[in-house]
């Protein structure tokens, strides 16, 4: 889940993770301005409970919590998952802007293909070890891991002429 305060407003549940942001020199105006740049739809239901949001606009709410605090590294478990395709573009379209300010992020995600078109590094875990390890064109080349996660295209190919 995305742990909001379904009771408080969207402001409200951005504003806590302000609270763990003590290193952080930048006043916290400046940060909601920063953050309503990169959600816009946040700064117009900026007084709107939580618990009201649609599921895209509180995976925004929950990635903003995270960003105001200024981390070092940020943390996003299954970002797309059950939301609508055109809310899984906004956010993949945000992330580039968060490393730009300094934040790693460590994506976990379903969408490989997606995620390795953003990514600068991809770690493959398998059994609690990490199997690979390199760049995404890296793993696209490695031709065994390539047909264990994307599939072999020549099987594609086999079934549509069946």
């Amino acid at each position: 889940g995305r742990r909001l305060f379904k009771e408080l407003t969207v402001r409200e549940n951005i504003e806590l993770g302000a609270r763990y942001a003590s290193h952080s020199s930048t006043p916290l105006e400046d940060r909601m301005t920063r953050i309503y740049e990169l959600f816009p739809v946040l700064r117009e239901r900026s007084g709107t409970l939580a618990g009201k949001l649609s599921g895209g606009q509180q995976q925004m709410v929950a990635i903003a919590r995270g960003v105001v605090a200024e981390p070092k590294v940020l943390l996003l478990d299954e970002l797309s998952l059950g939301l609508a395709p055109q809310i899984v573009d906004q956010l993949f379209a945000v992330l580039p802007q968060i490393c730009h300010w300094g934040v790693s992020i460590v994506l976990i995600e379903q969408n490989i293909h997606r995620s390795l078109s953003i990514a600068h590094r991809a770690y493959i875990l398998e059994r609690g070890h990490v199997s690979f390890s390199g760049t995404p064109a890296e793993l696209e080349h490695d031709e065994i891991l390539h047909r264990a996660y994307f599939g072999d295209p020549t099987n594609r190919l086999r079934a549509l002429e069946e």
